[in-house]
């Protein structure tokens, strides 16, 4: 009787086993492959304009699972691309995959002047004069000697490592995360404009940059911002 009670518990365990196997093969079965657009722009993902242009976008093609689905492209930015006015234009080309999935690549168009021949680039020090004041007290905050890089991308316009110039960076140190890095346009007339600033660690930028200057004989360049809404950055860069 015992070895009757046995031979049931085996036979009843490789039973057990088979319809664990056939669960598996069952959720094998229903599995299924999930395609994803496959995007290529036309052209170069960095664009070079010259000021007074025109501007065609090259455009992009995709695919999806071999099958030709460039009409389905949706475009956003092209038609803010402004060839008249120096700057950073981004145009992103998205498609949406068999399951919903979205994929996207995304070009830079840069408008710049090439009659501007002046180059900045170097590695300046804030110099005395500089402050921090905060609109509500009135308090300010002098600082200096703090390193800023600034390097020319093309003609006119130029990355700069931290437009407060150390401030939270160096000074309070923060960390890079928290200097905001962005791009200057220079013009003709060494007038010096802001095109982008981002400080990565708060994720936001200037309220408002203006005073914006350079002096070729002095190599110093010098301008304002304001910034989270209830303080003024006066920068002189040397």
């Amino acid at each position: 009787m015992k070895k009757i009670y046995l031979f049931g518990l085996l036979m009843a365990g490789v039973l057990l086993g088979l319809t664990s196997c056939n669960d598996d093969k069952d959720e094998l079965t229903d599995s299924r492959l999930t395609y994803y657009a496959d995007l290529q722009m036309l052209g170069d993902e960095f664009m070079l304009v010259p000021i007074g242009s025109e501007f065609v976008d090259p455009g992009c093609t995709a695919t999806l699972a071999g099958e030709d689905i460039t009409s389905k492209i949706v475009i956003e930015g092209a038609d803010e691309v402004d060839p008249n006015t120096p700057g950073f234009y981004y145009i992103t080309y998205s498609a949406v995959g068999s399951d919903g999935f979205p994929a996207s690549v995304e070009r830079t168009v840069c408008v710049y002047d090439p009659s501007v021949t002046t180059d900045i680039t170097g590695e300046y020090t804030v110099q005395e004069g500089s402050y921090r004041y905060w609109f509500s007290s009135g308090a300010v905050v002098q600082f200096s000697g703090y390193p800023v890089i600034i390097e020319r991308v093309v003609p006119g316009i130029f990355y700069i490592s931290d437009m407060m110039g150390g401030y939270y960076d160096v000074r309070a140190g923060y960390g890079s995360k928290y200097a905001m890095n962005g791009y200057l346009q220079l013009t003709p007339d060494n007038e010096v404009l802001a095109l982008s600033g981002i400080v990565p660690g708060w994720s936001d930028s200037y309220d408002e940059f203006y005073n914006g200057s350079y002096d070729p004989e002095t190599g110093t360049v010098t301008y304002d911002l304001d910034y989270g809404g209830s303080m003024q950055f006066h920068i002189i860069l040397q």
